[in-house]
């Protein structure tokens, strides 16, 4: 095909592709599922593979339902994409928006400002976003938030990593209450979910269980109390399998049916609501010491200077780690050794000083996933280089 139809060069005219086959459905179609896959911040992506639904093409979507009153899907909504689709979360939400027959707009990359623009030119009503996008935005000048209509906004989602409660806080206090959050992962083993109203009573929240049995267990399989943080666990949710990969199926799993996917660790209040502390690949052990990185990570982000921040675990001979922070500044020129005293003082001032980090570095950029995920293991692996043993 040539001429002004003619499909960009290395791709193909769709209804070329498709003219030599019948328009007749087949006797035995049905409607597939897509194999995603996990993340990989913790490791390699893990193909996640689940039995296909018994359903055709055109009945509706098993988990339909399920995505709608998470997400506040509805027909006729207007859907905007701010991440990339071969991420799990906004190929499933594209998808779900598609079938809707819903209006849905993709960028081609997370622009705060773009975003803004994108939400007024369409009148955008539903999005899902990570909470390093939320601090984008408020970081914006209030002059150029305000320059955009907004209003047509209902309901914003988000997930994929901890969100600071000052940056959630302040979402909910410009935009309203329109943010909700899920706390779940690729394989779907177990889900929580709660709107601002419920975030607003218990700040911190990332919700009670509304897909599986919730269980906080110890290093010994036992319930812990409330309060109390241990491993998060779900039971009764879906199955899966990881593609091609029995050991870390059997891994995730335990001989009662339940399952556990990146060692997440967390606690339950007296009503039931989950809090997440940090996942176990993470936490630094100082002298003997646990220290689990995101309460100091949520502190340092709440300091002007900082744009993005990790908190991880570097040798020290005397007490096999100890705390440091890697800080991306809003202003790279103002690194130096007083504004890392500074953010050390910061910490010291308003927590436990064995939480704080004892130094500080700068750097340009924190390697982040395009959908936001910290590759904290990219940054560990820097500082213990040429070491044998890696304290986790």
């Amino acid at each position: 095909m040539t001429g002004p139809d003619a499909p960009p060069v290395g791709w193909e005219s769709y209804e070329a592709v498709v003219a030599d086959f019948p328009r007749d459905p087949i006797p035995d179609e049905s409607l597939g599922a897509a194999m995603l896959y996990s993340s990989g911040t913790t490791g390699r992506p893990k193909g996640v593979l689940r039995e296909l639904p018994d359903a055709g093409p055109g009945d509706p979507l098993p988990v339909m339902d399920f995505v709608s009153a998470m997400f506040g899907f509805r027909p006729g909504m207007t859907y905007l994409n701010p991440a990339p689709l071969y991420h799990s979360a906004p190929q499933a939400s594209v998808g779900a928006s598609l079938r809707l027959g819903s209006t849905t707009v993709v960028m081609e990359h997370f622009d705060a400002e773009q975003w803004l623009a994108l939400v007024e030119r369409y009148r955008v009503t539903n999005c899902q976003m990570v909470p390093v996008m939320f601090s984008r935005l408020l970081r914006l000048p209030e002059e150029v938030r305000a320059r955009y209509d907004t209003s047509s906004l209902e309901c914003i989602v988000h997930a994929a990593a901890p969100c600071p409660e000052h940056v959630k806080r302040g979402m909910i206090d410009w935009l309203g209450p329109i943010i909700t959050e899920y706390y779940g992962a690729t394989e779907a083993n177990g889900f929580t979910h709660c709107d601002s109203a419920q975030w607003l009573a218990h700040p911190g929240t990332v919700g009670r269980p509304i897909l599986g049995e919730l269980l906080i267990l110890d290093d010994a399989g036992h319930q812990c109390p409330t309060g109390v943080d241990g491993t998060i666990w779900f039971r009764g949710a879906t199955a899966f399998q990881y593609f091609q990969e029995p050991a870390k199926t059997a891994e995730s799993r335990s001989s009662d049916g339940m399952t556990s996917t990146v060692g997440d660790v967390g606690h339950v209040d007296d009503e039931g609501y989950l809090y997440l502390t940090d996942r176990k690949t993470y936490m630094i052990i100082s002298g003997g010491v646990n220290i689990y990185p995101q309460e100091t990570e949520n502190l340092l982000s709440a300091h002007p200077a900082v744009l993005d921040v990790a908190v991880i675990g570097v040798p020290n001979e005397d007490m096999g780690e100890e705390v440091k922070a890697v800080v991306q500044l809003a202003n790279p020129g103002d690194a130096g050794p007083d504004l890392a005293q500074e953010l050390i003082s910061f910490c010291r001032d308003r927590q436990a000083h064995f939480k704080c980090p004892k130094t500080v570095d700068f750097v340009d950029e924190l390697p982040r996933s395009p959908t936001g995920k910290l590759y904290k293991r990219v940054l560990r692996d820097a500082y213990w280089a040429g070491h044998k043993t890696s304290i986790v």
